[in-house]
């Protein structure tokens, strides 16, 4: 099965609770009622103010109550707030507000995780031949420094866990591994170390064909357990101009951006989004909700 035929099924067994604060939005009500009927999750609308909102407003960024109640009379940050107190499993926004709120919502309410030093996004890539990739950061991050990089590549390999399985990740480079020399290879070098002192399995700087294919890592000097799964790129026009080719010259299906890095699942829908795509999006995130946090 594709990780979204199993995070389906999984939702079945075990339907989460979603906020999905943008509930003005036709497609947003479509969207919840397709999940209810088939099982899959269940919406829970915004929760009144109280005083355990304001709580979890205050653990992330220190603030005055008077300030907290008024940033939680915003409903993404409010939405947010109720993930942070056990009151839904995930939120779900987007559709009608720009990725930068839908971030702003999540740093204030739900928190980073620990070690995380920023939030980043991922593309869930589905390959013709059946393969399943985590490529990031495609959307959020333009530069990142090598610190970036290592929390890009460790909540990349919590969302590769959560949804495909146990993580390979590649810290991709024109260079692999002493192969060649400067600033950029530099930077992914000390991003790999970095992220593998922090417990992820991780191979760079190292270039896409060797991470891909075992048998061009071996002629490199590489030895891989298997192909990576998890693409960390080195910044956001590589991220971005990477998962468009695969879509467009490998014809791999994207599912995604995702936001990754934070305490509790948050997914940013794009504005353009259809229902099945709202569905599938907010199945993609409760399978997340169901695994620790990075």
């Amino acid at each position: 099965m594709t990780p979204i035929e199993t995070a389906m099924e999984a939702a079945r067994k075990r339907p989460g609770r979603l906020v999905m604060p943008e509930t003005d939005d036709p497609r947003i009500a479509a969207a919840a009622a397709r999940m209810h009927a088939e099982g899959l999750a269940r919406a829970v609308p915004l929760a009144p103010l109280c005083d355990a909102h304001v709580a979890a407003l205050r653990a992330n960024r220190p603030m005055r109550v008077e300030r907290a109640r008024r940033l939680l009379e915003k409903p993404l940050i409010r939405a947010a707030a109720m993930v942070a107190c056990g009151e839904a499993d995930a939120m779900v926004a987007g559709i009608a507000a720009p990725t930068r709120r839908v971030i702003e919502a999540a740093l204030l309410g739900v928190g980073l995780a620990e070690g995380i030093a920023l939030p980043s996004s991922f593309f869930l890539m589905l390959m013709p031949d059946g393969r399943a990739l985590i490529l990031a950061d495609c959307a959020a991050v333009p530069d990142p420094d090598a610190e970036a990089l290592s929390a890009i590549a460790r909540a990349s390999a919590a969302s590769c866990a959560a949804l495909i399985g146990p993580p390979r990740v590649a810290m991709l480079s024109y260079s692999t591994l002493n192969s060649g020399a400067g600033p950029p290879v530099d930077k992914m070098r000390r991003a790999t170390a970095l992220a593998r002192a922090a417990g992820v399995d991780a191979i760079g700087p190292i270039q896409a064909d060797a991470a891909l294919n075992p048998a061009i890592a071996a002629a490199k000097g590489v030895a891989l357990d298997g192909p990576a799964n998890v693409l960390v790129f080195p910044d956001l026009d590589a991220g971005n101009i990477g998962y468009k080719l695969l879509q467009e010259l490998a014809g791999a299906q994207a599912i995604g951006p995702f936001l990754q890095g934070f305490r509790r699942p948050v997914c940013d829908l794009s504005r353009g989004a259809r229902v099945e795509d709202i569905v599938a999006a907010s199945v993609v995130t409760l399978a997340m909700a169901a695994q620790p946090a990075a």
